[in-house]
């Protein structure tokens, strides 16, 4: 196993755990540390992933660790990636169906979002470590942002106890408790204009998506008329119209994480996901400047989170570490950010 020192502390700097009920600012026991969980999850697995193209029904199993068994619903889920031409195995909800006692490492945990290998060849185990460490990165950023927590997970068949695969995949934080620890709250909301965005956040995630090239996303509007694709929404209360936090998720389309299904957005007439074209919009340039600042002032601490990602091989790290070194420099200096921002929305 890789050291997990860079990640570690770097996890350290925003937070450790404290036992009791998790406070506002306070992460949930799982997501307080960086180290890689082991679990087992038993249920009717073979039947999830053989039907996740059509149900994402919710079918009883298990989930267990460190001595601990939680029974839970699992399902399949997503969109893309629950189709069999895309991922032969599904990402995963686990909904649990009693809350864990206290003493558990899923205490104050509901239901969970767990993301997958995808498909069986050992490269997609790098794939899926270069998309935890795309959320890793954004950490270190600022705190309204998604925290991971890297599972290794036996899959088992039941009734047969047949294991059906072990791989690496990695829990998402409940936007929920991210809303909680940055003293915020989860808003739903339709269309909206970027207005109503608070800037300096917009602006940061638009430069986060520069950075990892990821082009499948919108601040504005979303499937079925809900904002927004690929990013959460944090406000001051439920019902927030203005000041909106927008958060980022869902990075298997960027360049950054090089998926082999990955393809950018045909109207963006751009060859490869590898390919960057800057997306944010013009009303964003002053806080886009500020950012670029703040992400030149962090680039250590960015390249740190995806060289301290467990398991990732180094020749995987070393080339994901070099494609950030493009971003860094579009916005080496304030010339660089000027001709960047030209390409603004």
């Amino acid at each position: 196993m890789k050291a997990l020192a860079p990640f570690a502390a770097a996890l350290a700097a925003v937070g450790s755990f404290q036992a009791g009920p998790a406070a506002a600012g306070d992460p949930t026991a799982l997501f307080a540390a960086a180290e890689p969980i082991e679990i087992t999850i038993s249920g009717p697995v073979s039947e999830i992933v053989r039907k996740a193209a059509a149900s994402t029904d919710p079918r009883p199993a298990t989930l267990a660790h460190g001595g601990e068994t939680h029974a839970i619903a699992l399902s399949a889920r997503g969109n893309a990636r629950r189709r069999p031409e895309v991922c032969k195995f599904p990402p995963l909800r686990v909904k649990f169906a009693a809350p864990p006692g206290e003493g558990s490492l899923f205490y104050k945990q509901r239901t969970l979002k767990l993301v997958t290998h995808c498909r069986p060849a050992a490269s997609f185990q790098q794939t899926t470590l270069l998309e935890y460490a795309a959320y890793g990165t954004y950490n270190q950023v600022t705190e309204a942002s998604f925290r991971v927590r890297l599972a290794r997970v036996r899959y088992v068949d039941e009734p047969s106890g047949k294991t059906v695969a072990e791989r690496l995949g990695f829990f998402i934080e409940d936007e929920d408790d991210l809303a909680r620890r940055v003293g915020m709250k989860d808003v739903k909301a339709g269309t909206l204009t970027i207005a109503q965005h608070d800037a300096a956040a917009a602006a940061r995630a638009a430069l986060f998506f520069h950075m990892i090239a990821n082009h499948d996303w919108s601040m504005l509007a979303g499937p079925e008329g809900e904002c927004c694709h690929n990013g959460k929404l944090l406000g001051r209360d439920k019902t927030s119209t203005e000041g909106l936090v927008f958060v980022p998720y869902d990075f298997d389309y960027s360049g950054f994480v090089g998926a082999p299904y990955a393809v950018p957005p045909a109207e963006l007439k751009i060859k490869s996901v590898r390919s960057r074209q800057y997306r944010g919009d013009c009303a964003l340039n002053d806080e886009a400047r500020r950012a670029a600042a703040l992400f030149r002032e962090r680039r250590a601490a960015i390249e740190g989170a995806v060289r301290g990602t467990p398991h990732l091989e180094t020749k995987t790290a070393d080339r994901a570490v070099k494609f950030l070194g493009g971003f860094f420099d579009d916005i080496a200096d304030d010339k660089a950010v000027e001709k960047l921002l030209k390409r603004c929305r």
